[in-house]
């Protein structure tokens, strides 16, 4: 259904919402986690490790940027955010929460739960590239997130689809009661949402 909507000057990302039967407002049933797509999302990230310990590992694992107290004081003056995702071993953390309130509503604050802070940073790096997703609930218990490109195959999008789903469905807090998936869409870009399903995926 997506694929015969008009299509656009550009590749449409293709996004998955799912409607949870959670109280969001309860801290026990807040879902948030990461899964790495298999296909990955069509976008390749920008990756920043600020560390002081694990700068040399970092480069040869890829990272687009390292740096220490230099690149947090850049952040600060210049307003710079040339990247996608900041990755941080643990030594650099009392320093970025300094600027906590820059990074947090720009969604870069690292963070143990998402992976971000790490002394590994080749995997979270390695991750990120390969397609890496984070999730969480909204305030009103929905989770959204993509699953890859309009330009896509079928076969890629289903996969992708379906690890995601699983990814969400392993996350069941234990205090949630009644039906836990309540409503899965998917749309493009500027697309409709089309309802999938919930049979389709194993519970």
């Amino acid at each position: 259904v997506i694929e015969k909507m008009p299509k656009t000057k550009f590749d449409q990302t293709v996004e998955l919402h799912v409607r949870l039967g959670v109280d969001s407002k309860q801290a026990d049933q807040q879902v948030r986690g990461t899964t790495v797509l298999p296909n990955g999302t069509g976008k390749t990230k920008r990756v920043l490790v600020v560390t002081k310990t694990k700068a040399e590992e970092a480069k040869n694992a890829g990272a687009d940027f390292v740096g220490d107290d230099d690149i947090i004081e850049k952040i600060v003056k210049e307003n710079w955010f040339d990247f996608d995702v900041m990755v941080a071993t643990p030594e650099m953390m009392v320093s970025l929460g300094k600027i906590g309130k820059i990074l947090g509503p720009k969604g870069l604050m690292p963070n143990p739960k998402t992976g971000t802070v790490t002394v590994d940073t080749a995997k979270a790096i390695e991750e990120t590239k390969k397609g890496k997703v984070n999730y969480r609930t909204d305030s009103f218990g929905n989770v959204h997130g993509i699953i890859g490109k309009a330009s896509f195959d079928d076969a890629k999008l289903a996969e992708n689809l379906k690890a995601f789903v699983e990814a969400i469905m392993k996350v069941k807090p234990s205090t949630v009661k009644g039906a836990y998936v309540k409503n899965i869409s998917i749309s493009s870009t500027m697309g409709p949402g089309v309802k999938i399903d919930l049979n389709s995926f194993d519970k």
